[in-house]
C-alpha cells in the first residue's frame, strides 16, 4: 500500500475533489512517475532541492519527505500560512519562504543525508510529486610515498565515489588495490615500481568528482624523494610543496 501526503499531516485539510496524476499539455504523465532532479553535493556543503510547481494552479499544501518513515518531514499549508516539521534537525529546513519557493535546504550535508527526497504538492487538480535523489560526494585524501624497494605508492583514501589513479609514464609494473569502507567511501592504492627505470620523475594522477590532483615525485633520490602536489578543486588551483 503506497504512502500518501495525508499519512504525514499533523493537521487536517479541507476537502476538495482531485484527479491524481493528470496529464500535461504534451501528453506526458505528471505525478509519482513524473519529474526528477538528480542532485550531487560535496560533503559539508549546502544542498538545495527544488520543488517546481508543474501545475498552473497554486498549491494548497506542500510537503517534503525522505524515503523512510522516521526521516525528516516538512509541510506548509498556504491558506493558514502554517508550517510544520517532524523528525527534522536544524540542518534541514526551507531554503526560502515556502509560500514563495518551497525549496529544501540541507546544510551542512552529511553522508547520512543520501536518499530520495520527495516534494509533494496538492491543489484542486490533484497531488503532484517531484523527486530529488541526493548523492553526497566525498573528496579523497591523496598521498604519494615510496618504500625501500623503490616502489611509488599513490593512495586516494576514503573517497566517494572511488577515485581513479593513473601514472605518467604509463607502466606495466603498476598494480592497484581497493578497500571499501562501511560508510560507503572507498580507498584505492596504486603501486608503481621504478627500480629499473631511467625516468627522472613519476607522476600520479588522481581523478575524482570533487577534485583532480597531480603528484610528482623526483626519482633521483637515495633516501627521501621530493613530492610536488598540484590540486585542482572546484575551479581553483593550489600548489603544495611538502
Amino acid at each position: 500500500m503506497s504512502t500518501t501526503i495525508c499519512d504525514y499531516m499533523p493537521f487536517s485539510l479541507p476537502s476538495f475533489s482531485a484527479v491524481l496524476l493528470p496529464s500535461a499539455k504534451d501528453g506526458s504523465e505528471m505525478g509519482s512517475s513524473g519529474s526528477h532532479n538528480w542532485v550531487s553535493v560535496e560533503i559539508g556543503r549546502e544542498a538545495v532541492l527544488s520543488c517546481p510547481n508543474i501545475s498552473n494552479v497554486p498549491s494548497l499544501l506542500v510537503t517534503w519527505r525522505r524515503n523512510c518513515r522516521s526521516c525528516c518531514f516538512l509541510s506548509y499549508r498556504r491558506d493558514h500560512n502554517e508550517t510544520s516539521r517532524l523528525n527534522c534537525s536544524e540542518r534541514i529546513t526551507w531554503k526560502y519562504s515556502p509560500g514563495r519557493d518551497p525549496a529544501l535546504r540541507i546544510y551542512p550535508v552529511d553522508l547520512g543525508d543520501e536518499g530520495i527526497y520527495t516534494c509533494e504538492f496538492a491543489n484542486t487538480e490533484g497531488n503532484f510529486h517531484f523527486l530529488s535523489p541526493l548523492t553526497v560526494i566525498v573528496p579523497p585524501t591523496v598521498t604519494l610515498t615510496h618504500d625501500k624497494s623503490r616502489v611509488a605508492v599513490c593512495q586516494a583514501s576514503a573517497g566517494k565515489p572511488a577515485a581513479d589513479i593513473s601514472w605518467i609514464p604509463a607502466s606495466n609494473h603498476s598494480s592497484e588495490e581497493e578497500f571499501r569502507h562501511p560508510n560507503g567511501t572507498v580507498t584505492r592504492v596504486s603501486y608503481f615500481g621504478w627500480a629499473n627505470s631511467s625516468f627522472p620523475s613519476v607522476t600520479c594522477l588522481v581523478t575524482h568528482a570533487a577534485m583532480n590532483q597531480t603528484l610528482v615525485m623526483d626519482l633521483r633520490c637515495k633516501y627521501f624523494c621530493f613530492v610536488i602536489v598540484f590540486r585542482h578543486v572546484l575551479g581553483s588551483s593550489l600548489l603544495h610543496l611538502p
